[in-house]
C-alpha cells in the first residue's frame, strides 16, 4: 500500500492559494531560527507548500531550495520568485528521493511535513535529509506527538494501518496515512543527528500535540 499519498490533498489546497490561508505565512518560529543562521546559508525548504517560508528566506538572502511532491504548490513558488525577483531553486519531487547532492545544506526545514507516511516514508525521508546536510548542518522541524492520536480519535473514526501509522475519517488530509511517535521512537528515528532542541507541546490549537525538533547533522 502506498501511503505517502498526502500531497494529492494539498496539490488541490495549493491550486485555491490566495493569500488568505495561514499556509501562506511564515511561522515565526521558523524565522526566529533563521536568525541564528550564517548570512547566505544554504537551506532546503523540504515540503514547501507554496513557499510562505522558501519566499520569506529569500528574500532575506538565504540561498533556498525548495520542494514539494505538488506542482500546484512550486508552480506558486515560481511565480512569485519571478514577480518580486527572487533565487528560489523550486523543484518537485518526493521527500524520500532528494534531487539534490549529499552534503548540499546548511540547514533543513520541513514542517508539518515528514509525517505524511509510514514508517519505511519517514525512515527513507529522514535518511535523506541526513545525506543533503552538511556535517554539523542543522533540521528544524515537526512530528506528530503519540499523544495526540486519542484527541483524533474521539474526533473521527480512525484505524492503525501499520506501527504508528493512522488514517482517520473526515475531511482535511487526515484520510491519507500520518505517523504519530513517542520520544523514544524519535530519538532513534533521528540516530544520526544531535539533539539540540526538543519540545512536545500543543502546536496550534488546544490537542494540537506536535513535537518541535532542532537536531544537529553528526
Amino acid at each position: 500500500m502506498k501511503t505517502d499519498t498526502a500531497h494529492l490533498y494539498w496539490a488541490t489546497e495549493w491550486a485555491q492559494a490566495d493569500g488568505t490561508s495561514k499556509w501562506e505565512h511564515p511561522e515565526p518560529e521558523v524565522m526566529a531560527f533563521a536568525q541564528t543562521l550564517p548570512a547566505g546559508a544554504a537551506i532546503l525548504d523540504l515540503g514547501a507548500g507554496v513557499g510562505r517560508h522558501a519566499l520569506a528566506l529569500a528574500r532575506q538572502g538565504f540561498a533556498v531550495s525548495a520542494l514539494d511532491a505538488a506542482p500546484e504548490g512550486i508552480s506558486e513558488i515560481n511565480r512569485i520568485a519571478a514577480t518580486e525577483g527572487l533565487t528560489v531553486d523550486a523543484r518537485t519531487g518526493m521527500m524520500t528521493g532528494l534531487p539534490f547532492d549529499d552534503g548540499a545544506f546548511d540547514h533543513v526545514l520541513s514542517w508539518n511535513v515528514i509525517y505524511h507516511g509510514d514508517e519505511a516514508v519517514l525512515r527513507a525521508s529522514i535518511a535523506e535529509i541526513a545525506r543533503v546536510l552538511k556535517p554539523g548542518g542543522t533540521f528544524l522541524g515537526t512530528m506528530l506527538s503519540a499523544r495526540r492520536v486519542p484527541i483524533e480519535r474521539a474526533k473521527a473514526p480512525g484505524r492503525e494501518i501499520s506501527r504508528n501509522t493512522w488514517v482517520f475519517d473526515g475531511p482535511g488530509d487526515k484520510l491519507h496515512p500520518h505517523y504519530f511517535c513517542n520520544g523514544r521512537d524519535l530519538l532513534e528515528l533521528f540516530s544520526a543527528f544531535e539533539v539540540c532542541r526538543l519540545e512536545d507541546r500543543e502546536h496550534e490549537t488546544p490537542g494540537s500535540w506536535h513535537w518541535h525538533l532542532v537536531l544537529e547533522r553528526l
